[in-house]
């Protein structure tokens, strides 16, 4: 029925144990991704002359936003019914359960509360800055995903195709592997426009670019992936692509207001 799986996965999420002490691949991949971000916005700060003061707090602000938008929206998102009638298992974090949707939408609202009092940092362009190091995130947590052996794809008989063998024997796309190479250079994109303009750069373009690319690929990524909530199984479109859409179109009209507000700039000068 299948073809032969060229790997079959059988990695151990965790990485040590001592005692009740235990380090995971994803827990490492979710530390690197906010090491490095730090250091990609203190890099934009200096660049452009804000104050290295605001960091902590941005970084506050942006773990907070992170953490308790992807766990809420995971919980409101993929298996409503469950956590609403037993919400104490929405504070038990560690067996699992992010969504990438429910994180934007929290790092939304986290940097809106973080640019309110910073009229040199206007909530755009806070944003513009964030999603570049939003996109290296979405990198390496789907490498996590990867070691978790979770959010795979659908059975295939592609030559690449991998058994994770903690799932079951079946060849199924690496779907988190797509997302992360995908994710990667998205990064890369975002940040080579960053670095040709800094300060320069329209306001609303690196976010425009940053949602059209991300949630345009995760549409069409998740025609390949199980479906995680059981109760859209009967439906057209997945739960994550009904939530890409908004963002997708958002974008578009962040991308013409970036190019209007630069052509507009362009005309003055």
């Amino acid at each position: 029925m299948f073809g032969i799986a060229q790997i079959h996965w059988s990695a151990d999420p965790e990485i040590f144990r001592i005692g009740p002490v235990v380090l995971r691949w994803y827990s490492l991949c979710f530390l690197v991704t906010f090491v490095l971000g730090f250091f990609i916005v203190r890099r934009m700060f200096r660049l452009e002359g804000k104050s290295a003061k605001d960091l902590d707090s941005l970084v506050n602000h942006m773990v907070l936003g992170t953490v308790i938008g992807a766990r809420l929206g995971h919980c409101l998102f993929y298996d409503p019914v469950f956590y609403l009638t037993n919400p104490i298992e929405i504070f038990k974090i560690w067996r699992g359960g992010l969504a990438s949707h429910g994180a934007a939408i929290g790092i939304f609202a986290a940097l809106y509360l973080y640019s309110r009092n910073r009229p040199d940092q206007s909530y755009l362009w806070i944003l513009d800055r964030i999603v570049v190091t939003v996109a290296l995130g979405g990198f390496f947590i789907r490498i996590g995903n990867f070691f978790n052996s979770e959010i795979y794809g659908t059975a295939t008989t592609l030559p690449w195709a991998i058994v994770f063998s903690h799932v079951d024997a079946v060849p199924r796309h690496p779907a988190q592997l797509y997302e992360s190479f995908a994710y990667g250079l998205i990064f890369l994109l975002l940040y080579a426009v960053y670095s040709r303009q800094h300060d320069r750069t329209a306001p609303g373009l690196l976010l425009s670019l940053f949602l059209v690319s991300v949630f345009s690929f995760r549409v069409v990524v998740e025609f390949v992936k199980v479906r995680q909530a059981a109760y859209a199984h009967g439906f057209p479109l997945s739960v994550g692509q009904w939530l890409s859409i908004p963002l997708i179109i958002l974008g578009i009209v962040l991308l013409v207001y970036a190019q209007r507000t630069n052509r507009s700039k362009a005309s003055t000068q």
